[in-house]
């Protein structure tokens, strides 16, 4: 599973690895009750029962700790696309399955999470290198289908491979990136089949 990196230092031992953790997975807690924003440091210190300073030694900000708990979310829905997508026999339906988990992944996050959605949200806005590396890698995974695709035989060859995939991103970008899906949420359940649609019929050589 690839794993979307986060800007945090790295821990020094296994002692130094688990607190973090423990610091990880009380902010988790915390910003899910009281949201990302509305949170800080000293809230944070507080609730986990650790001084400010303590964990400053292995977080330099709040946003380095929003970042793990970003990287850590963002990686679970990369791991659901390559999941569907290593379980699809053809190019085109590699595309229609990992449409399909991203929007599903992204809504069922919304609705049952919304807290941690939010985070995912503010780092897409704020352009946080978690997020960055997440539709990076998203669009590798895409650049990989439609490359096999042409491969195959599957899609037209005319158009320049970085032009292709850089417009079904922009198609898809309403309903992948965290910012934006929220406001596109009542369209979210048709949406994967009717602009898969629509891409593959741009695709067909």
């Amino acid at each position: 599973m690839s794993q979307i990196p986060s800007s945090a230092p790295a821990s020094r031992g296994p002692a130094d690895h688990n607190v973090r953790d423990q610091i990880v997975e009380a902010a988790g807690e915390h910003f899910s009750h009281y949201g990302y924003e509305k949170t800080t440091v000293s809230d944070l210190a507080k609730a986990i029962g650790f001084s400010k300073a303590y964990i400053y030694k292995f977080f330099d900000s709040k946003q380095a700790i929003g970042e793990a708990i970003c990287a850590k979310t963002l990686s679970a829905i990369v791991a659901a696309v390559e999941e569907a997508v290593a379980g699809a026999a053809t190019p085109t339906e590699k595309f229609r399955r990992m449409f399909k988990a991203l929007v599903s992944t992204g809504v069922s996050l919304f609705f049952n999470d919304r807290k941690l959605y939010d985070i995912a949200a503010y780092s897409a806005g704020e352009g946080w290198p978690s997020a960055r590396a997440y539709c990076e890698r998203i669009r590798q995974i895409l650049t990989e289908i439609v490359r096999e695709g042409r491969e195959s035989g599957e899609f037209e060859r005319k158009t320049p491979l970085d032009e292709t995939v850089h417009a079904i991103d922009l198609v898809m970008q309403p309903y992948v990136n965290p910012l934006l899906l929220q406001y596109n949420l009542d369209a979210a359940e048709e949406a994967p089949a009717q602009l898969s649609n629509l891409v593959l019929r741009s695709l067909a050589p």
